[in-house]
């Protein structure tokens, strides 16, 4: 039989890669910027302070922006450069950045207004703390200007994805993990001697970091033809129709972070430190989903909206089960050693200054939690631009329905018993509901996709990803103890387990024969045949 591997799997991965790449150098930044708060701040009243303040406009940026807006926009200006012509589609880019920035600075002056009650109602229970409430708002004040900043760095980003460049716009979020650390560390130096908690600055560098985050971008953009041009157009019928597919997909593309301010509420009731755990291996968790499942939605994304202009229903369907089945291979052994390696994980990160042992215990167990959901969270990425590209958004808005619905039922019955874990392992599950959901109905509305096919790459990948785990599970303690506990015990261990396990990993998938990864050694092989000669 002959595999459905997508004509575009090498175009694919290599877009992929290169988002990818971009992305591990800005997940690594921003590591650091979490190894620097877990130094100065540990996990409690000042970093659940910040988690809240960043997390409402964080909020509302994947709701109008990163999530919704840009996969509208992409779906939308992607049709326009085929059909349409360079000057209708700026014209169309123009329009969208004047109307797109009005509307979130004025959700942003409006979230400064009302920062107050805002977090009273994602945080009711820091009331209690004297204090945090007030420290919690005016970090809420300091950063929702980066909402309209961020938006439009999005935006652009769109453009440039659309246009081929994958690289600086994947890049762009290190400019702002860049900004946040160095001018975030300085000011929390200067922030007391001002009248305020060392945690401001950190507040402050955020929002200088979505300011070079929008900049970094710039430059490329004016290199693929972009020329500004007054233009603000309401009635236009490329911006009706971003914001007919952008309306629903707020709720669609946003159900993880609507999961995450109800997660937040049930949080601030747990012990204090919880909120910060939870965010603490949240933000490790962001790291292979960033690199992976990020990475090949957007390189996914430009392809099908192409075929699906083309109306080439086939092609669709191959290049979706592709990019399925390369977030398959990579998630799959990444959440197997997340939940194998949680805790030295955790230890060497962030177990440095104010961070204790107790805090890496409780991170750990929220991480292998989240791990559980890795290749879901991967998959919806991939999944839900799919109905948007074939002007649907229906579905999508459904199943956030039933994951937020899920997440509460799960919360509610396992909360008292395993607190700030419930809340992890509920995540979790509802975002596997989610994503088997949207497939489920994806293959009725595609009349059929390669199911068995995909099957069998899961199992295959399953199987080698568990021996891997296995085999990672019982080498990290006999290095441990070999090496020691000392930093550079810890590093070479840990080191050392991973890079086993994924040779390991490698080696068995290259036996299993899983045609993704055949295609993309012959890509590799070509490559260097092409440089050779």
């Amino acid at each position: 039989m002959t595999s459905p591997v997508s004509t575009q799997t090498g175009t694919i991965a290599r877009s992929a890669g290169t988002v990818g790449l971009a992305v591990f150098c800005s997940r690594i930044l921003g590591l650091v910027r979490e190894q620097i708060f877990a130094g100065l701040f540990g996990a409690g009243y000042a970093i659940d302070a910040f988690v809240v303040a960043f997390r409402i406009p964080n909020l509302l940026r994947d709701l109008f922006a990163e999530g919704a807006l840009s996969s509208a926009f992409v779906t939308v200006f992607t049709d326009y450069d085929q059909r349409r012509g360079p000057a209708a589609t700026w014209r169309l880019a123009n329009n969208t950045l004047i109307i797109l920035g009005l509307v979130v600075a004025l959700i942003a002056a409006l979230g400064i207004i009302y920062a107050l009650p805002l977090v009273e109602l994602l945080a009711p229970d820091f009331g209690k703390v004297p204090g945090k409430l007030g420290l919690t708002s005016l970090m809420t004040q300091i950063m929702f200007p980066f909402l309209p900043l961020i938006s439009l760095a999005a935006l652009v980003m769109g453009i440039l994805n659309s246009k081929g460049r994958f690289f600086i716009p994947a890049l762009a979020s290190s400019f702002f993990n860049l900004g946040s650390i160095v001018i975030g560390v300085a000011l929390t130096l200067v922030a007391p001697w001002c009248g305020y908690p060392a945690i401001v600055g950190m507040a402050v560098g955020t929002l200088v970091g979505g300011l070079l985050q929008l900049l970094g971008q710039v430059p490329v953009l004016f290199r693929v033809g972009y020329r500004p041009q007054l233009c603000f157009d309401l009635r236009d019928a490329g911006l009706h129709r971003i914001f007919r597919l952008m309306a629903p997909a707020v709720i669609g593309l946003s159900a993880t972070q609507i999961n995450i301010f109800i997660n937040t509420f049930f949080a601030s009731s747990c012990a204090e430190g919880s909120v910060s755990w939870l965010n603490y291996a949240f933000r490790l968790m962001q790291f292979p989903i960033g690199i992976f499942g990020v990475a090949l939605s957007i390189a996914t994304l430009p392809v099908v909206s192409r075929y699906a202009s083309q109306q080439d229903l086939a092609g669709l369907k191959s290049a979706f089960s592709s990019a399925l089945s390369m977030a398959m291979i990579i998630t799959i052994p990444a959440a197997v050693g997340l939940v194998v390696l949680a805790r030295p994980v955790i230890a060497l990160i962030f177990e440095h200054g104010r961070f204790s042992t107790y805090d890496t215990q409780q991170t750990a167990a929220a991480l292998a939690l989240y791990a559980l959901g890795l290749f879901a969270y991967s998959g919806v990425k991939i999944v839900v631009p799919v109905f948007y590209a074939l002007d649907d958004t229906r579905f999508p808005v459904i199943g956030s329905f039933i994951t937020v619905a899920a997440n509460l039922i799960i919360i509610t019955f396992t909360l008292e018993a395993f607190q700030h874990r419930a809340i992890a392992l509920s995540t979790s599950l509802s975002v596997f509901i989610n994503f088997i959901f949207l497939g489920a109905v994806l293959y009725r509305k595609l009349n059929g996709y390669p199911v068995g096919y995909l099957c069998r790459t899961l199992a295959k990948v399953t199987l080698a990803a568990l021996v891997m785990g296995f085999v990672v599970g019982q080498l990290h303690p006999w290095l441990a103890a070999l090496l020691g506990q000392g930093l550079g015990g810890q590093i070479i261990s840990l080191l050392a387990t991973i890079l086993t396990g994924a040779g390991l990993y490698f080696f068995l998938i290259h036996m299993l024969k899983i045609p993704e990864v055949q295609e993309l050694k012959r890509q590799v092989a070509r490559l260097k045949k092409g440089r050779a000669s």
